[in-house]
């Protein structure tokens, strides 16, 4: 990477050495230059002008990101009547749920129940042209109405002049504008941040605490605050228990038939797995028993003019069409309030929906864009207020209902929307007559599917059983506390328990151990002996090397025992990253192990006590220092970066740290260091930077020095592969072998390349070229050393003949 003139000047201005490398001159490859069957590879790094290229816009790219924009003009030309009928039975089946769902959702908000409608149609008439999922459905979800039920409450015990519309609509335009905002910039990747056990933990915490706060409206108990900690809500309740009114024959009976109606359903789906009546009849269990509760209510109340005056509670007036249309009230009296809350929301709006597209998306063979499902909840939120909409995001039940009523795509929300207008222009006296407790059953029955099953518990106990603990912390603090405490614990002990594995991350050395393959019949039929092999490599071999963690950390047979590559040389793998969180574990535990099993090479390398380090004080007093010790010296370590994508700066001046740190121990020898699996160019820079992976003339290099490159055939010289030498056979064509055309008598295809470049050669293809880099490098020096010594004892026995 040459700098320029004007560079050159302004690292002498700023007292900068560009000249630091100081890369050793040596041939790339011995004899390489008069052979022309290998062609020389020089790797570039990369720029900092490259990495900004990637950002710059393009004309192509803007197209892309507008197409993106607009999912549906991947599909909408290519509609049929076969989706038009799909999409319409799962469009009109979800209308006749999300009616009554839609409505005792907006009770849970502090809202009168219009309000859940106008949001319901909202979001089936804008989401479908922003989707990347066609299962889908955005609207009023129990969890987020009874979020923005606590913060009206929360806002209004300060300042009653707010109206909880007010609140509610303000609150979703600017946690709406926000995801929009995320989305638009596609920063969508920010929704991996929240775990899947935070999610089953706030699923469960908020189902139970709605389940609990709805248990008084399904008696007809008044005077109770539902708003308060669950289990104060269960004990209250209880103590309530004689003060239950009429309303409880309507709650609990409407709660019976819905369990009754889906358990009746289920069961003939299993004895009549080809009908699809009875999941049908099954998902418009609520709508029937509602109506089934109009009914009756009607027969008791209907010369009643007043809801007031019922025989028990119901619904009342609903207003017939958009009586709240309009641009909603922004101020910062109302922005001020509503502030503290806003993160939650946010939380909850992301968290719901992106949980239920991508499980929806798995299930039926699709990939959802995160960042695109942001921007379509962002703008449903920012636009819906100015119909009277408050927030809303993805519903599990009612996706579930459009999924197994077989949508076929996102257009199936706007047949939704058309159901959901007309009931809001030619249903709304039918409404009067709802029960109120009814209503509460249904909130209870909808959430009951938001609850984690303790099967899925235990799977969590089987993977990870710490994660178990910030589950059950979740809902036991939203029980105890409110719902969004749990939110936070549960996101933030995830976070924690994220970090703490990085800086805890253990790694491994590893040892050599010779693998057969073969299948157990192979080895029965020739009486121990492996003659027949078992996927083989193309050279026939049986038998190959591989290194393995020596601690048996993978669960390998501790039976086995493995072997050292070469005396001295160590092979080492971070297990999780390299980076400043991890890099002091990682090196300390390098070192010490380095240490203890090699020795220095001068043992008496400090002729007075007096000179020894405190932490090496050598023998006691009086005592010879064991010049016996028989441990090898150290030649080279050997790092193995398969499972490290990115370095810092913190991670490689800990490398140069303990790389000068070990050339003292081995002083006057010099520790090779190489690098192996390294899979991006930026982690190579980095390391270049920091002098590694090319010899310097700071440290001295081999003598004849011959470095192993790994080679690959290019162009008509590659070698076929296995696949294309059986397609050989099979057309009776001949397959290449030693000797034939393209290949020389050592069996090298004619025109090779160095895999990595020749100029950077401690940088390995995998660990097992690192190894042989290093024992060739190790065996060297032993010659040269050999030869160094016979040379001077030749010279002193010609001293004494003289």
């Amino acid at each position: 990477m040459a700098p320029n003139a004007l560079g050159r000047f302004l690292a002498k201005v700023f007292f900068i050495d560009l000249d630091y490398r100081k890369e050793h001159n040596e041939p790339l490859a011995s004899g390489a230059d008069s052979i022309s069957s290998v062609e020389t590879y020089v790797e570039k790094e990369p720029t900092t002008a490259e990495w900004l290229s990637e950002f710059r816009p393009t004309r192509a790219g803007f197209q892309h990101y507008i197409r993106g924009l607009f999912p549906f003009w991947s599909w909408i030309f290519h509609y049929n009547a076969t989706w038009l009928l799909g999409d319409i039975i799962a469009g009109v089946t979800v209308g006749f749920v999300v009616i009554p769902q839609g409505m005792a959702y907006a009770l849970l908000a502090k809202l009168p129940p219009e309000y859940g409608l106008y949001t319901s149609f909202v979001g089936f008439l804008l989401y479908w042209a922003f989707a990347t999922s066609k299962d889908i459905t955005i609207g009023t979800v129990a969890v987020m109405s009874t979020i923005v039920g606590n913060i009206v409450i929360k806002v209004q015990a300060k300042d009653k002049s707010i109206s909880a519309e007010q609140i509610a609509r303000a609150l979703s335009v600017i946690a709406g504008a926000v995801l929009l905002f995320i989305g638009l910039i596609r920063w969508g990747w920010i929704v991996e941040f929240i775990p899947l056990v935070a999610i089953t933990s706030f699923m469960t915490g908020a189902a139970i605490s709605i389940a609990v706060g709805q248990v008084p409206a399904l008696l007809g108990i008044t005077g109770i605050n539902t708003r308060e900690a669950p289990y104060l809500v269960i004990i209250n309740t209880l103590k309530a228990l004689p003060r239950a009114k009429l309303d409880a024959a309507m709650g609990l009976t409407a709660l019976t038939m819905l369990y009754a109606i889906r358990m009746f359903c289920s069961w003939m789906t299993k004895k009549q797995p080809s009908k699809k009546m009875w999941f049908f009849l099954s998902t418009l269990r609520m709508a029937f028993v509602i109506l089934l509760y109009i009914m009756i209510s009607w027969l008791a109340n209907r010369h009643v003019k007043d809801a007031k005056k019922a025989k028990f509670k119901i619904l009342g007036k609903v207003p017939r069409g958009f009586q709240h249309a309009g641009a909603p009230t922004m101020n910062t009296k109302i922005l001020k309030a509503i502030a503290p809350d806003l993160p939650v929301t946010i939380i909850v709006l992301i968290l719901e929906h992106i949980a239920i597209s991508k499980s929806f998306g798995r299930i039926n063979n699709y990939v959802i864009n995160p960042s695109q499902e942001l921007v379509a909840v962002g703008f449903t939120n920012l636009l819906g207020p100015f119909l009277g909409a408050y927030p809303a995001t993805g519903s599990f039940s009612r996706t579930a209902i459009k999924s197994k009523a077989g949508v076929r795509t996102p257009l199936a929300g706007i047949f939704t929307a058309i159901i959901v207008l007309l009931a809001l222009y030619a249903l709304t006296s039918v409404f009067f007559y709802i029960p109120s407790s009814s209503l509460a059953g249904l909130i209870i029955h909808a959430v009951g599917d938001l609850i984690t099953p303790p099967n899925v518990v235990y799977q969590f106990w089987e993977t990870s059983p710490i994660e178990v603990v910030i589950f059950f912390a979740g809902v036991l603090l939203t029980i105890f506390t409110n719902i969004e405490n749990g939110i936070y614990l549960t996101t933030a002990a995830s976070a924690a328990l994220l970090l703490w594995r990085l800086a805890k991350t253990k790694a491994a050395f590893l040892g050599k151990v010779t693998i057969y393959r073969a299948t157990t019949d192979n080895i029965s039929r020739q009486g121990g002996g492996i003659t027949e092999t078992y996927g083989s490599g193309d050279d026939g071999r049986i038998a190959r090397e591989a290194y393995l963690p020596i601690m048996h950390q993978d669960g390998s047979n501790p039976n086995i025992h493995f072997e050292t590559p070469y005396p001295g040389i160590f092979i080492f793998r971070p297990s999780e990253g390299f980076n400043y969180l991890n890099q002091a574990q990682y090196l300390d535990e390098l070192t010490a192990r380095v240490q203890k099993i090699a020795r220095p090479t001068q043992l008496d390398r400090s002729e007075k006590i007096g000179d020894r380090p405190w932490n090496d004080p050598g023998p006691r007093r009086g005592q010879p220092i064991n010049l016996n010790d028989d441990r090898p010296i150290l030649r080279a370590i050997i790092l193995d970066f398969s499972s490290v994508n990115q370095v810092d700066t913190t991670s490689v001046q800990g490398l140069i740290d303990v790389r000068n740190q070990l050339d003292r121990y081995a002083a006057p020898e010099i520790v090779e260091w190489h690098f192996a699996s390294i899979t991006n160019r930026w982690t190579k820079r980095a390391l270049t930077a920091a002098g590694f992976g090319y010899l310097s003339t700071d440290r001295p290099p081999r003598q004849h020095w011959n470095p192993v490159y790994s080679f690959a055939a290019i162009g008509d010289s590659a070698a076929p592969s296995r696949d294309q030498k059986l397609r050989d056979v099979e057309h009776g064509d001949e397959i290449q072998t030693v000797g034939s055309k393209g290949y020389n008598e050592k069996g090298f295809p004619g025109k090779v390349t160095a895999v990595h470049g020749q100029n950077r050669p401690f940088f390995h293809i995998d660990v097992q070229a690192a190894v042989e880099s290093a024992i060739v490098g190790a065996e060297t020096k032993l010659v040269n050393t050999s030869s160094a010594e016979s040379v001077e004892k030749l010279a002193q026995a010609e001293v004494l003949k003289s």
